[in-house]
């Protein structure tokens, strides 16, 4: 199977999941398959809880980019994976896989695929969603309270000390390694017609080689 990989980049909160989400919609369950980032964070079960919570999740070196690599390419070989499952509530991998099989586009979304240079080289087409800070911050808010329960002090102390000083050194430096930037995430219904055609006409290419 010659799979189309594509990621999705952009600050935590900017819409890059709802993105990711309605391609999918758009081209049905077995033609995409969504590959979170995040679901590859390193596994810590050597430190316990309160230690975890001190840990940077937002610097690339929090994330396994040799398993995703790995299994990115055994996914465009035709061969299934287990992806690991990410418990927020713990800030560790749970004892859960996901079965990934092979399809025709392979989506990899999260705030950091675009810094690794191996990871990046893989990708046939990035995109970068970008969203404006006040915004990425009240989405996560609740996100993070309604969701993955975490207290209101927690996301906000979390959001100064690592997520805004990292999206500054980090994410947003990477923007500049996309082929679109699409402003307003998941919103951006224009965007969205003209990522979707675009695919397609990839999609069309990988085909014929």
């Amino acid at each position: 199977m010659n799979s189309l990989i594509i990621g999705i980049a952009g600050g935590s909160g900017s819409g890059k999941t709802t993105l990711a989400l309605r391609l999918k919609a758009r081209f049905g369950e077995e033609e995409v398959r969504l590959i979170p980032h995040d679901s590859y964070y390193k596994r810590h079960d050597e430190l316990p809880y309160e230690k975890r919570c001190l840990l940077n999740y937002d610097h690339p070196d929090a994330f396994d980019n040799d398993l995703l690599i790995e299994q990115l390419l055994a996914l465009k070989a035709g061969r299934a994976v287990d992806c690991p499952v990410y418990d927020y509530t713990i800030h560790n991998r749970s004892d859960e896989v996901r079965r990934i099989e092979p399809a025709p586009v392979l989506i990899v979304e999260g705030i950091l695929p675009f810094a690794e240079p191996r990871l990046l080289a893989l990708f046939d087409y990035r995109i970068y969603v970008d969203t404006d800070a006040d915004e990425r911050i009240l989405r996560r808010i609740l996100r993070d309270v309604k969701e993955r329960g975490r207290s209101l002090d927690s996301v906000i102390n979390q959001y100064l000390s690592t997520v805004k000083p990292m999206h500054e050194a980090f994410v947003e430096p990477s923007k500049r390694n996309a082929d679109i930037i699409v402003p307003n995430g998941g919103e951006n219904g224009p965007a969205l017609e003209m990522l979707v055609h675009h695919i397609r006409s990839l999609i069309e290419q990988a085909n014929r080689v």
